[in-house]
């Protein structure tokens, strides 16, 4: 199934179009639903559902894997890591989502937004907004997760943003040795350059990730990257 935008992005224009023709959430719903080709939202809903990219990534992951979702502002790289996290909390895992940048108000709206009651997984998964927020922090609050936790670093670049941080290379080469020694996947949302020019390719690659400060991507196993509705796995 190929959606012309993410679901909730389908979901945002619907929100527009019931405020701007004033009609009930239910019939935008519908109306973006047969744009894209289906007789209502609650069938695109079920299709969608049916092939949630998070589940393909899961799949492929292994306790100890360091792995990257990256793309351009507003492509869903956030609610991928999310997606992400709900597939290893179905599973019986624990997930922690370590952020920077967001409050945990918005990060239930996030969930919503993806379809998911946060109560669900009350005991599973733990929000993390301390300014404090770097590899030693990380490892000391993961020091004793059971095995197969999965925890998202929101976001890559800036954990080494203030001065007395360690370089960005020390910090990520100790959390793949934490990882590894732990059994843990850490998943690390991921800013894309500017330069990235999708008339020229689709979708980004392990180049096009920014660097503000000098990082082996090597040290990664794994690579999602999205744009536009499209996502692609790599290897690293």
């Amino acid at each position: 199934m190929r959606l012309s935008a993410p679901v909730y992005h389908l979901k945002r224009r619907a929100r527009l179009l019931s405020r701007r023709e004033n009609v009930p959430l239910h019939t935008a719903l519908d109306r973006i639903a047969g744009e894209e080709g289906f007789g209502s939202w609650s069938l695109l809903a079920a299709k969608a559902a049916e092939v949630k990219p998070a589940g393909t990534l899961l799949a492929r992951l292994l306790p100890g894997d360091m792995v990257l979702v990256a793309a351009r502002p507003g492509q869903g790289k956030t609610l991928m890591s999310l997606e992400l996290a709900v597939a290893a909390m179905k599973q019986g895992s624990r997930a922690v989502f370590f952020t920077l940048e967001y409050m945990h108000a918005d990060i239930l709206d996030r969930f919503r937004d993806i379809g998911i009651d946060p109560a669900a997984f009350d005991h599973q998964f733990e929000f993390d907004n301390s300014d404090a927020i770097n590899a030693d922090y990380v490892i000391e609050t993961l020091r004793s997760a059971p095995r197969g936790t999965l925890a998202v670093i929101d976001y890559l670049q800036l954990l080494d943003q203030k001065r007395e941080n360690p370089e960005l290379m020390v910090q990520i080469r100790a959390l793949k040795s934490f990882a590894r020694e732990r059994g843990l996947v850490l998943v690390f949302i991921s800013q894309v350059d500017r330069s990235f020019d999708s008339s020229g390719k689709p979708v980004p690659d392990i180049g096009d990730i920014r660097l503000p400060n000098p990082l082996d991507l090597s040290l990664f196993d794994k690579a999602c990257f999205l744009n536009k509705g499209e996502i692609r796995f790599h290897a690293t």
